[in-house]
């Protein structure tokens, strides 16, 4: 039997553009040496998965098998621009066809770009069939330069600034997430569509919950949560802790310190892999920050920072005269740094409606202005303070935060502040915004958040921001009632409680 060619023209043009990581020297030493490595695992891996990460901090991808993936490490790979035209709901948040409206020409018409992979992100899931590979990767334009609207793009400037001044950011992940059990039900087709989103998934909480730490409530979960602790470390995760916080069913895990990027990086690769592990053995797991469940308390994202030295490797926090309430003052440049951006940045960290019902006064150990205390869980920045260990706790965040843009901010207030050095006159303890309206105006009136992201995707997530909190208004005013308490709505939990 003759074998049969089904391509026509080589195969390599859907796949990105031949040799285009040579053509505009795309990779280092380090990302080149990694490739080397990742052609000789190819023979053992059925499929690749190849990810970016969108505006909203979700992963997107397409899977190709092994072969394919062959060009794709060296060529890139197509990427329709769809995900950083719709909102969180999926409703068209920035207009593609008449013009793009955010300085962008390669978004007219919702052209592709390219996918890059960085052979550095990737590894092998655990999974058995079919063996799966997963890798993330830059977003390019056509001619070489990177995609104005990458967030991963931003943190390597961030980065790449702290190079220059021969320092090296040091990121710490605390992330609390719900685990429930899925019920059956529908899966949430019904009325679904652009901009209109199903129902949430079926759920029910999994133990009473608010026993704090309690090893009993942990184990009421440890026959789900010890699998997934096993499967992190076998992503090479650093995996510090899992323990049981407050909330029904409610977790929170801990990472060991590493590099900004490593952090950003592992952030996206462990909420896409423990969501999906979850739904495999019939759980569900979201990092929506308040879902509208009985009893169930906010949860949080507490990024935990320090900078060292790239040259010596000290952490320039530790203060050497070994008192207990004790920081350096390049420590306490850096905090200025983070209160004095601290409301312009907050979409960053806080970009859903969700977001901005835990900071709120009932809820006292989540941070409601900008202020900084030594071990006190209450302020937005919390200090820590143990000798080399020094470092900041920034409490600010909600677990489905894009991790590049939240880290990203933090990281370029901080080094702002550290620049210029402890201010003769502290930042004013201001109330941190209430609502996403008011986050998004702050960031909006910001010249500093341009500075940081350009003006293209600064114009970009105030479009998607503005489209999600027009959707939310349009509902409440339809929906609810004027006398209606103001909890958590049903539009909030359709919109996140599925997707985050």
């Amino acid at each position: 039997m003759v074998s049969r060619s089904w391509s026509l023209h080589g195969g390599d043009e859907s796949v990105g553009r031949p040799s285009f990581v040579a053509e505009f020297g795309l990779w280092d030493e380090r990302q080149a040496a990694a490739a080397e490595q990742v052609e000789l695992q190819l023979d053992e891996v059925d499929l690749v998965r190849v990810v970016f990460c969108d505006p909203h901090g979700l992963a997107r991808s397409k899977t190709v098998p092994a072969g394919v993936f062959r060009s794709v490490l060296r060529n890139g790979m197509d990427f329709s621009a769809g995900p950083f035209l719709f909102d969180t709901g999926h409703a068209v948040a920035v207009d593609f066809l008449a013009d793009a409206g955010v300085g962008v020409g390669e978004l007219r018409g919702a052209g592709d770009f390219v996918l890059v992979p960085d052979p550095r992100t990737f590894q092998v899931l655990p999974r058995t069939e079919p063996r799966t590979a997963w890798v993330l990767g830059d977003e390019y334009l056509r001619d070489g330069t990177p995609h104005p609207l990458s967030a991963r793009n931003v943190l390597r400037r961030v980065c790449a600034d702290y190079a220059r001044h021969e320092l090296s950011p040091v990121i710490g992940l605390e992330v609390e997430w719900y685990l429930t059990r899925l019920t059956g039900g529908p899966v949430g087709n019904e009325g679904n569509g652009f901009g209109l989103q199903g129902p949430a998934p079926q759920v029910e909480a999994v133990n009473p919950g608010y026993q704090f730490n309690l090893d009993s409530a942990y184990d009421s979960v440890a026959h789900v949560a010890d699998p997934l602790a096993a499967m992190l470390m076998r992503l090479g995760l650093p995996l510090r802790s899992f323990e049981h916080e407050s909330g029904p069913g409610q977790l929170e895990t801990t990472f060991n310190p590493m590099l900004a990027l490593d952090a950003a990086d592992a952030m996206l690769l462990f909420r896409t892999q423990l969501k999906q592990e979850c739904r495999r053995r019939g759980y569900h797991a979201s990092f929506m920050t308040l879902p509208r469940l009985d009893s169930f308390d906010p949860s949080g994202w507490h990024l935990h920072q320090s900078v060292t030295s790239a040259k010596t490797g000290v952490n320039l926090f530790a203060e050497g005269n070994g008192l207990q309430d004790a920081i350096s003052a390049e420590g306490r440049a850096y905090t200025e740094g983070l209160l004095s951006h601290a409301r312009e940045f907050c979409l960053l960290s806080v970009p859903t409606v969700n977001g901005y019902r835990r900071l709120a006064p009932e809820f006292t150990l989540a941070p409601t202005s900008v202020d900084s205390r030594f071990e006190d869980r209450s302020a937005m920045v919390r200090i820590l303070s143990g000798g080399s260990s020094t470092h900041v706790e920034n409490r600010i965040g909600e677990p489905c935060a894009n991790p590049y843009l939240a880290i990203a901010s933090q990281l370029h207030a901080g080094l702002d502040g550290l620049l210029a050095g402890v201010p003769e006159q502290p930042a004013a303890h201001r109330p941190l915004p209430r609502t996403l309206h008011e986050a998004l105006e702050a960031f909006r009136a910001s010249d500093r958040a341009e500075r940081l992201l350009g003006a293209p995707l600064k114009s970009c997530l105030a479009k998607l921001k503005e489209s999600e909190a027009r959707r939310f208004d349009t509902w409440c005013a339809a929906e609810l009632p004027e006398s209606a308490p103001g909890g958590v709505t049903e539009w909030e939990q359709r919109e996140y409680f599925g997707a985050f």
